[in-house]
């Protein structure tokens, strides 16, 4: 899944500067915005596999650190689209949409390093009979990640492929939720005391948090392609 949007020239989707046409500073802002998400998302599944393998060692505090880092550059870029939006008066009528778009996909970054933070912190024990699931679990996770970034991209170009894209990313999250759900209830099936119980299903629901969260993302991308032909 991933492979496909690291390989798919993103420049392209300003090509024609429509909606982004008075400034390519903003451009360029968004861009890296957008590649701060997808490099948080991607590292946070390199972390989580590492956690499975041994626990919050120096290599996951590693990851940790740059998924930290990663989530104040994309505060800053985040601040300064917003400044630029807002002096320059640029595309009055979505700039509201572009404004929540940004403030909410800044939310997948943060939830990638909470979750992080809560491993460290928590330090789970997660059974190897429930780690496939998991890893399937984040991978699914990270695909509809993909997929919203991808959506968001074509949103300033191509909007009228945004209808397409956002059906694919609710597809995603259903397949998510098809995952988290048999996981939580094997985890309560297990012979496992309570309180370990409540917690990995704690750690299920979070993680499944990234899906949920691109999906309202992509639904409102789809608002917002609308309004853009009207």
């Amino acid at each position: 899944g991933r492979q496909i949007y690291q390989d798919f020239d993103h420049k392209m989707f300003f090509k024609n500067k429509r909606l982004l046409s008075r400034t390519k500073a903003l451009e360029i802002q968004i861009e890296e915005f957008l590649d701060k998400v997808t490099e948080s998302t991607t590292l946070f599944s390199i972390a989580f596999k590492v956690y499975l393998a041994e626990g919050v060692d120096t290599q996951f505090e590693e990851f940790l650190n740059k998924v930290q880092a990663i989530e104040r550059e994309g505060d800053e870029l985040r601040r300064q689209i917003e400044t630029e939006l807002y002096e320059r008066t640029l595309i009055p009528d979505l700039r509201s949409d572009v404004i929540w778009l940004i403030e909410n996909m800044d939310k997948l970054t943060n939830i990638c390093k909470a979750n992080l933070f809560r491993l460290s912190i928590q330090q789970p024990e997660i059974p190897d009979k429930f780690s496939a699931a998991y890893i399937e679990l984040i991978d699914i996770t990270i695909d509809c990640v993909d997929k919203v970034v991808f959506t968001a991209r074509n949103f300033f170009e191509d909007h009228e492929s945004v209808a397409d894209l956002v059906r694919e990313v609710a597809l995603l999250e259903t397949k998510a939720d098809e995952v988290s759900s048999p996981l939580q209830r094997s985890i309560f099936d297990s012979d496992l005391n309570l309180s370990q119980k409540m917690q990995l299903r704690y750690f299920v629901e979070r993680f499944d948090e990234l899906a949920n969260q691109s999906e309202d993302i992509a639904d409102q991308l789809a608002i917002s392609a609308i309004k853009r032909r009207i």
